[in-house]
């Protein structure tokens, strides 16, 4: 028969556990609404009310190479399906923010480059992320930085192995 005192530390420790997944919950829940809210914020703030949040994505991966990106590329390095990123592309470039231009050496090569207006919009964008990452950093001491950023991975690693299953799940 356990022992009493065994029972109760086992009932303290389930009742902890509970008590921390809960939390964590609450605070992950709220982060990525926050998130979400400061980004499409920082956005307006940018003067470019007419940008979303998905949009600012794509001007991103489009910023990534200043040679320009293939539709191809971007809808493999978003995961998103080769129409949407044409439908979104065509939008971006009547807004003004990217431009289509031919291939040199193959005609039939599209790139997508950022505009003037594109590039100025992804420069307060990336100082906006900039900020962020400062403000994070100056806040905590050496070990906090290291505890933060392997809890950080895990949670990438979590989301990223979610996405895989359900992709095979798909196919």
């Amino acid at each position: 028969m356990p022992d009493f005192r065994d029972r109760e530390e086992f009932d303290r420790q389930e009742f902890e556990r509970d008590l921390f997944e809960k939390h964590l919950n609450e605070i992950l829940v709220d982060t990525f609404h926050i998130i979400l809210k400061v980004q499409e914020q920082a956005i307006q703030e940018t003067g470019q009310s007419d940008l979303t949040i998905s949009e600012m994505h794509l001007i991103e991966a489009v910023a990534k190479r200043e040679q320009g990106r293939t539709i191809s590329s971007i809808a493999q390095e978003l995961d998103i399906t080769l129409p949407s990123v044409t439908v979104a592309i065509n939008k971006l470039a009547r807004k003004g923010y990217v431009e289509k231009v031919r291939g040199g050496s193959d005609a039939r090569k599209v790139y997508v480059t950022l505009t003037a207006k594109g590039k100025e919009v992804d420069q307060l964008h990336q100082g906006y992320h900039e900020e962020m990452v400062r403000t994070i950093r100056q806040g905590l001491a050496q070990e906090e930085k290291q505890v933060l950023l392997e809890g950080i991975k895990k949670l990438n690693r979590f989301f990223r192995q979610k996405e895989e299953n359900w992709r095979k799940d798909e196919h």
